[in-house]
């Protein structure tokens, strides 16, 4: 395929993209039609069906980049030679930054049925950078199973939790210090989950 037919495809699922994220600020997800996003798009029905196989798709296509960039994150604090504490969950103030910029659609989505799709994935990713977190502080040699695999989804949880506490609250916390409050809750969390000697 030709540099100038991938920037066109590029461009089309960028246009439906941003028509879904238009049309999910102004009525429910599960009420849109494929036909309503290829019309605010100004495309036909065939065209979306050749980009996107359901209109869940372009709503969950950025969640890849997503991923790779805070896991990018997790890296570069981890090889940072800071103290550990301040190595740990990395990633965080990325996350906080992702949802406040796009605080408008997280608002349209997360708590309605619509954002069951957004919730899953957002979730999934939580789980899976705290677990790497977690096994590198408490490796299987270091910690019990029952002491490691419940601090998971508690620091998950609770990171999720505050996700959802500043879109839903008019908080005055920046991004930065959302992130400082979330490490000053997880990070005890787990050292007081390594085992004693």
């Amino acid at each position: 395929m030709a540099p100038q037919e991938d920037r066109g495809i590029q461009r089309t699922r960028q246009l439906l993209r941003e028509s879904l994220l238009a049309l999910v600020k102004e009525k429910e997800f599960e009420i849109l039609s494929v036909q309503e996003i290829a019309d605010r798009a100004g495309v036909g029905r065939t065209t979306f069906y050749a980009h996107f196989s359901d209109k869940e798709e372009p709503l969950l296509y950025d969640f890849d980049e997503l991923r790779v960039l805070l896991r990018q994150r997790q890296r570069e604090a981890r090889a940072r030679q800071d103290r550990r504490s301040e190595r740990l969950f990395g990633f965080s103030r990325e996350l906080f930054e992702h949802v406040n910029d796009h605080r408008d659609v997280f608002q349209a989505m997360v708590g309605k049925r619509s954002g069951t799709a957004v919730q899953h994935h957002i979730q999934g990713l939580v789980v899976e950078l705290v677990r790497e977190e977690v096994k590198l502080v408490l490796p299987p040699s270091r910690a019990r199973a029952t002491q490691r695999e419940p601090l998971v989804p508690f620091i998950a949880g609770a990171l999720f939790g505050l996700l959802g506490w500043r879109l839903d609250e008019k908080t005055h916390l920046s991004r930065k210090d959302m992130d400082r409050t979330f490490s000053q809750l997880a990070i005890p969390a787990t050292n007081a989950a390594a085992p004693t000697p």
